[in-house]
């Protein structure tokens, strides 16, 4: 079951909704067969039991009663905050156990529970959000790679304004009386990301293709920091035809044979433009290199001069 994207449900209906921080990993969907066997699924149906050798346990952890569960495998910074880069290192390697168990060794993964589907014999689909989440909390999944963090009924503002505060990537709103649908994107779950909001300067752009032939793809952006103008990512949505038309006159007339970034970023196709449009781009999170994740392209900012765009970067970021 998905999420859509969405605001806080109304004061009113506050009491018939519950809410969990929004994990930055990979859903996982864990088959307890009862006899100590454990089996992960990706949302794409791929067998992945074999990337994450830590949680071959979780398959005893309920002896010999079987269960479906879900939830999201991440991957903890210094500061227990999941981190999607270091995660990625862990990813794709279900074909490649023996370098799946040395990064296991290295960057140990951890299993969040949020829902159980099935328990024992019974199917748990049909039951309500708030009493499938009572039977999973009943389980005390609680080990070494895996847990079973608290949900809040009610109180949506302070549980948003939460993760705000704790840098934490978003909320989770599930209706108390929904049932679970798999693979549907339902309005009975709610997701709330949330995100940041910087200026970048422009220093390229890339075409692209098919009916955007002739025009950006995507644009190519920086920020100027101890005095030099760095590579911190590729923006290629945001855009109305008509805005994609406009930037691609501008970025025309802004052409150069030189690229205007301190590294020269490894972008096949490049076009360098002259380091002087500003713009305003959204994005979620930043990699420890200063990349910015998700970014999507906000509006042209002509009130703001090149140098006005500056970012706190990593001393490593390129």
């Amino acid at each position: 079951m998905l999420a859509m994207p969405g605001t806080l449900p109304p004061p009113a209906q506050d009491a018939h909704w519950a809410y969990e921080t929004k994990q930055d990993g990979q859903r996982v969907v864990a088959y307890l067969a009862g006899d100590g066997g454990v089996l992960l699924r990706a949302r794409s149906g791929e067998d992945i039991t074999a990337a994450y050798p830590e949680l071959r346990a979780l398959g005893g952890a309920l002896g010999t009663t079987p269960a479906v569960l879900d939830g999201e495998v991440l991957a903890l910074d210094a500061d227990g905050r999941a981190d999607f880069q270091l995660l990625q290192s862990r990813m794709g390697l279900a074909h490649a156990p023996a370098r799946a168990a040395r990064r296991a060794a290295e960057v140990p993964v951890h299993l969040v529970l949020f829902d159980v589907m099935h328990l024992g014999t019974r199917p748990l689909l049909t039951e309500p959000y708030r009493r499938r989440r009572s039977r999973l909390e009943e389980l005390a999944l609680q080990g070494p790679y895996w847990s079973t963090p608290a949900a809040l009924v009610g109180h949506g503002e302070r549980a948003l304004r939460a993760t705000r505060e704790h840098g934490l990537e978003g909320l989770v709103c599930k209706q108390l009386d929904s049932v679970y649908e798999p693979g549907v994107r339902s309005r009975a779950w709610t997701k709330i990301r949330n995100l940041h909001t910087e200026d970048v300067i422009v220093g390229g752009w890339v075409p692209g293709r098919g009916r955007l032939s002739g025009l950006p793809g995507a644009v190519l952006v920086g920020q100027r920091a101890e005095g030099r103008l760095r590579y911190v990512g590729s923006v290629g949505t945001g855009w109305s035809e008509a805005e994609r038309t406009d930037l691609a006159a501008l970025l025309r007339a802004a052409e150069t044979d030189r690229c205007p970034f301190d590294t020269v970023p490894p972008v096949t196709g490049a076009h360098w433009v002259l380091p002087r449009l500003v713009g305003e781009v959204r994005f979620s999170t930043r990699t420890r290199a200063g990349m910015l994740r998700q970014p999507s392209w906000q509006r042209l900012r002509p009130d703001l001069a090149p140098e006005e765009s500056a970012a706190d970067l990593p001393d490593d970021s390129t």
